[in-house]
Formats: C-alpha cells, structure tokens, sequence
C-alpha cells in the first residue's frame, strides 16, 4: 500500500483534521482530584469529566489513575478494581456505571434531533481481567434516546479498541447551551430493567428504562476484577481515526472550565478596603461553564463572612477591623460540573 493511501484512509470523513475529538479527557491524563479513590460512592468524580453513580447495596469498587495505556494512544487509563463483589444476578434497580456528559453547545455543530444530523463514530480502548461483553449507551439528558453497544473482552488483560459506527438520529429532544447535550454511561453491573437495548442504532427508551444491552462479563460479581479504559473519542463520519493526541496543557485547560483545584501557588492575601473588612478577588485560569460552587479555606482570622461567585472569579471577603490581622486564603475549589 502507498504512503498516500495510508494517509488518506486515516483523513477524518467530515469535520476537522484537528480538534475532531469531542471528548474532553480522553486520554485520561489529567485527574485533579487526587489519582487513587477508596471505596467510592455515588456520585463522586474520578479521572477529570468521568463521574461514577451506583444504586446498589453490594458492590464496592476502588479507582485509580493507572500508569498502564495502549502503546502508542495513551500512557494514562482509569481503572477500576472490585472489592466488595456484587449480586451475580443484579436486583432491578440496581447499576453502577461511569458517566460522561457532553456540554450541548460543543456538539451543536453534529444535529443532534434535526434533519441534518451527522453520523459519528464512538471508539475506545479498553482491557479487563474478565471476558465476555460489557454495555454502554449513548443518551440525550432525558433518557429518551439511547444507542447501546456492547464491547467484548475476548482476550483477558489485553488492549482492545472497540469502534461503533453511529447513523444520525433526526428525532427526539436535545439539550441545548450549557447543559447536558449527550451522555455516556459505561456499565459495570445493571438490573434487569435497565437492560434490553437493541444494540448499534439509536432506539426510543422512556426514563432510561432498557436503556442498556444485555451483557455477559461477570466484572462485578467477581473479586479483585479489574477494568482499565482509555482512548475514548467521539468524531463526526462515518470512519474512525487514530486516537488524536493533543498537549496536556490544553486538555487541562479544557478540563478546569468544569472543575480547578487550586495548588499551593493560589494563596489569596486579602487586604484591608474598609475598616471593618478584607477583601481579594481570584481569577480563574479559564471562564468556567457556569458561577461555580466554591469551597475554600483560610488562615490568619475568623469570621469569615461571604463569597461572590462569577464564571471568571470569585471575591472573598472576611471582617477585620485591624491592618496587622492577615487573612489568607489557602485552598480553593471550584466546581462548575454537569
């Protein structure tokens, strides 16, 4: 095969050559809220822009940053591992899941629910200590829409990129601005109302119901099961290509509008502007996706008494009737998710 043959048939099929990848983190290399996470529960982020939710009673799960990626695509992958093993046949009710959610206006150029709707190509790369197939879908917000896919672990503790070709959808209700526009849900256990799913094409689900395929991996009714996930990317065409790789400063960057922990170099020094009180303001590194909710600490007095909330900074105020009386802030938080 010729060279130009080769670098035609990896060309995206519609859109950019550059910046095609429409998902934020999808290498896995930025994880700012720590790189090992205990017994987690619902709710509560992992790597950045992946979120677990679990409605069950027996499965218990740690996660990680891992130093284990597909040569070539990743050096980083989250990984799970199962540390309290669940109902081998899940009660309805019952799921545990990753989740990602697109902001609508960063896919507003693919259609979604209109006559002119693009197709897409979803691909990953995954690998698990257990074999047989493990569900995903793709949802609009209201859980009216589903495309569910299963990938399969036919070989244990190997890498494997799973690619699922996705035909426009012309129907349905779509979110707009900077709300949720599209999620991704990667299943680890689910009941049986959840599951169902016609796989490979986009299908009308009410309420998330069946929303889900039928799946076979016993991961998480099996002890110190293992699932390792990278290389997630969401491009418009009709065939895939090459993981792109992009500089780790501009996924972090894209990162913080939704979540920024700040780091030891963030302190805020407030300074007097009244007799009674002092006052800084802190900047964001980028303009948020909405007022974030703030949590920060300070040192130095008490009587801390208010903070002002904007998608590019925050004011911190604090009473001080007294110059030589510092306050400092010392941490600072911002969460502005999904």
């Amino acid at each position: 095969m010729s060279n130009a043959r080769k670098l035609a048939d990896n060309l995206p099929t519609d859109g950019q050559l550059s910046g095609r990848n429409m998902v934020i983190n999808g290498s896995q290399n930025i994880s700012q809220r720590g790189t090992t996470f205990t017994s987690v529960g619902s709710d509560n982020f992992l790597t950045d822009r992946i979120d677990y939710e679990k409605n069950s009673t027996n499965f218990v799960m740690t996660a990680s940053q891992a130093d284990d990626g597909p040569v070539g695509v990743s050096a980083k992958s989250l990984k799970v591992q199962v540390t309290t093993v669940g109902a081998s046949t899940p009660a309805n009710n019952c799921y545990n899941q990753l989740l990602y959610k697109w902001e609508a206006q960063d896919i507003a150029h693919v259609g979604l629910g209109t006559s002119t709707c693009k197709p897409m190509v979803f691909s990953f790369y995954a690998k698990a200590s257990t074999t047989g197939t493990l569900p995903f879908a793709l949802t609009n917000n209201g859980g009216t829409r589903t495309f569910a896919g299963t990938f399969n672990i036919t070989s244990a503790n190997t890498w494997q990129r799973y690619i699922f070709k996705m035909p426009p959808v012309t129907d349905g209700s779509w979110a707009s601005g900077t709300n949720s526009g599209l999620e991704l849900r990667l299943g680890l256990e689910y009941g049986s109302d959840f599951t169902g799913a016609t796989t490979n094409q986009w299908s009308s689900i009410s309420s998330f119901a069946n929303f889900q395929p039928t799946y076979t991996n016993a991961l998480a009714s099996t002890l110190n099961a293992t699932l390792y996930l990278t290389g997630f990317q969401l491009e418009l065409g009709s065939e895939v290509t090459p993981f792109e790789h992009e500089p780790v400063g501009v996924t972090l960057s894209k990162c913080q509008r939704y979540f920024y922990k700040g780091g030891s170099g963030d302190r805020l020094r407030l300074t007097q502007y009244h007799s009674s009180y002092k006052g800084g303001t802190f900047f964001y590194p980028t303009t948020m996706r909405t007022a974030p909710t703030v949590s920060a600490t300070h040192t130095g007095g008490t009587n801390t008494f208010g903070t002002a909330t904007d998608k590019s900074f925050f004011a911190y105020y604090a009473s001080s009737t007294s110059d030589s009386t510092y306050h400092e802030v010392t941490s600072i938080t911002l969460d502005a998710e999904l």
